[in-house]
């Protein structure tokens, strides 16, 4: 396939940044959690393992649920405009976390939050997936996901800042909310700008769709019909989607627990440890997804068809081998040391969001994408927190092990990815190939 003129290239490049930063201000809202651990355990008086579900499960149960519907609507209507509505729908139930008084409350406003963040990713690839050759998507979904790691890391760094300039004590009144404690003022920072996002999506337009199934008289399937045509390519498809749902499995384990280790251990204080650790996620996960779109798009363009499924492989050995970084006795070491694995947790994102583009038609494109996001939810933000806190509370029963924990977290995360993509390699190459001969 020809690329696209170089204005309509550009254009599309807009509209990725633009998407990009609608995915930066949904990881910003649902990573702050991580900073704001021990004052919300101390206030609402949880335990790791309340905690963990606060930050994983509660997110992700609704944002996967309404996530596969909302993906079946995207593949029949406007998708710039269902981003829009969720987007200000994420931001106020946001800073509505803000204003509430006990833990049930706190749980349901962040299903809310869920349920509006549902609505973009599985919108986003099928959007940029119409504006971009095949040659070229891997880095554009890669420049998408980036917004991932660049709101995972300015979550600790912007909200380490904002954290030490809060009142220590004491409670904040706040206009029909009431008193609130201090640490609550960050959802209304972080919440309401988001508005802003909203409004810059409307810049962008809505593209004709391409590889459409129009041609085989199902120009709108039904969901039944849109899960018949997933499943026939189920082999390839599941390999991809349960291999990066382990590499979120651990990075999400690393986001929501790392700022507490360097707490519990050495005694850092939460903004240090959110300027120090920030930094390294933002910089090094975000090049970790540029480069692995950029080398998946290699592969492609020298004729290794599967060069999307080498790139997970290749993240899972990344986890893999960062494992003993936690046994290290030097701090300052131990968080150079996670360069690494936050390089290779981020390096198949675009990769392999791109492959389940490449394996569904159009119409069916948004649905598969938000199944994809679905377990890397389920698995990631819902099970990587989780399995810390397990080890921490149920299998070692001293808050001070959580750098076995993390050890731990690792070896599954890393035995899994690379087991899932090496499954995946021969059913992803035979079914290019088929099509291909066809």
């Amino acid at each position: 396939m020809s690329d696209p003129q170089p204005a309509k290239l550009r254009y599309a490049w807009y509209v990725v940044i633009v998407l990009m930063l609608a995915n930066v201000s949904s990881f910003i809202d649902r990573q702050i959690l991580a900073l704001l651990v021990g004052p919300i355990k101390r206030d609402l008086h949880l335990s790791d393992t309340e905690m963990s579900l606060l930050m994983g499960f509660s997110f992700a149960l609704f944002y996967t649920l309404f996530g596969i519907f909302i993906g079946h609507f995207a593949d029949k209507f406007n998708r710039r405009n269902i981003i829009i509505a969720g987007v200000a729908m994420w931001s106020l139930m946001t800073a509505l976390c803000g204003g509430i008084k006990n833990y049930t409350q706190f749980f349901f406003a962040r299903m809310g939050v869920g349920v509006g963040e549902a609505t973009l990713s599985p919108s986003a690839y099928s959007l940029i997936s119409d504006y971009f050759p095949p040659n070229k998507l891997s880095r554009a979904l890669s420049t998408y996901s980036m917004g991932v790691f660049l709101g995972m890391g300015l979550a600790i760094l912007v909200g380490a800042g904002l954290i030490s300039a809060l009142p220590t004590e004491g409670m904040v009144h706040i206009p029909i909310f009431g008193s609130i404690y201090p640490w609550q003022l960050m959802f209304f920072y972080i919440g309401l700008p988001g508005l802003l996002i909203a409004l810059l999506v409307l810049s962008i337009k809505e593209p004709d769709r391409k590889e459409s199934l129009e041609q085989q008289k199902i120009a709108k399937p039904s969901l039944s019909e849109a899960l018949k045509i997933i499943w026939q390519n189920r082999s390839a498809y599941s390999a991809i989607v349960l291999g990066t749902s382990f590499t979120a499995f651990a990075n999400y384990g690393t986001s929501a627990w790392v700022p507490t280790y360097f707490n519990r251990t050495f005694d850092w204080a939460m903004p240090v440890i959110g300027l120090k650790f920030g930094l390294i996620v933002t910089i090094f996960s975000g090049l970790g997804v540029l480069v692995g779109g950029w080398l998946a798009d290699r592969y492609v363009r020298n004729g290794a068809k599967a060069g999307r499924v080498y790139v997970g492989i290749i993240s899972g050995v990344g986890i893999l081998v960062s494992a003993g970084n936690f046994l290290l006795g030097n701090p300052d070491l131990i968080l150079l040391s996670l360069a690494i694995p936050a390089f290779f947790m981020a390096f198949p994102l675009g990769a392999a969001a791109a492959a389940v583009q490449e394996l569904m038609p159009n119409r069916v494109r948004a649905l598969a994408s938000s199944i994809f996001l679905f377990f890397i939810n389920m698995v990631g933000m819902g099970g990587g927190p989780y399995v810390v806190a397990f080890f921490t509370d149920s299998v070692f029963g001293d808050e001070s092990m959580i750098r076995y924990s993390l050890v731990a977290l690792y070896l599954i995360g890393g035995i899994a990815t690379i087991l899932c993509f090496w499954l995946g390699l021969k059913p992803y190459q035979r079914i290019l190939a088929a099509r291909a001969a066809a």
